[in-house]
């Protein structure tokens, strides 16, 4: 899929937390690997589950209060990691020893749009997605008056908000000669659904 981000692509992290991670994968990767040891450096992405905290959250709790979404026509697509597929990489690893050592990204097979995971909340509550399909140019506007006047919306969450993430797991998934047990639409939904008592 184009666009997306590979072990092999060169780091280039901007904040404090994003370089010191890569700090300590350099650090690890410059020690020699006693022999009959292996050393695997997993790189997830945004990790969900039963109890998630978070963006996903706030997300939930908009749809749930049948606000409805604006921000329709900006079309993005994120990657994301089920907790459960995490859990079963983490144990293939554990439990076999013929994965060589490396760094892996992690994440579901499928990334998912803003779009698809309001559908995915709304789909949990079984209400009817509301999604506006305001023109970019006027949320643009909006958001560039917010940067000024402190609203809501300003360019730096609207960039947040719309931004595309995909992340490849071809490494660690043909490293594993497996498929992950948990699709991205069926474990968000599942997610979800295990918020409600919280609404």
């Amino acid at each position: 899929m184009k666009g997306e981000l590979s072990e092999e692509q060169i780091a280039n992290p901007i904040t404090h937390y994003g370089k010191s991670k890569l700090l300590a994968e350099q650090y690890i990767l410059s020690k020699d690997i006693p022999v009959g040891k292996r050393v695997y450096i997993l790189r997830p992405c945004m990790i969900y589950g039963p109890g998630n905290k978070g963006n996903l959250n706030l997300l939930y709790k908009i749809v749930s209060k049948g606000i409805p979404w604006p921000l329709g026509n900006f079309k993005n697509l994120r990657s994301f990691l089920s907790i459960e597929n995490l859990c079963f990489i983490i144990k293939e690893l554990i439990d076999r020893n013929d994965i060589n050592s490396g760094v892996y990204n992690i994440a579901d097979d499928k990334p998912l749009s803003t779009n698809n995971i309001i559908q995915l909340i709304a789909k949990s509550r079984s209400k009817k997605a509301q999604i506006f399909y305001f023109k970019k140019s006027v949320i643009v506007a909006l958001a560039k008056m917010g940067d000024f006047f402190k609203f809501p919306l300003n360019s730096e969450r609207l960039e947040k908000l719309t931004e595309s993430y995909i992340v490849s797991n071809y490494k660690i998934k043909t490293a594993l000669g497996k498929s992950l047990p948990v699709a991205s639409n069926e474990g968000l939904f599942r997610t979800f659904q295990s918020f409600s008592d919280n609404v």
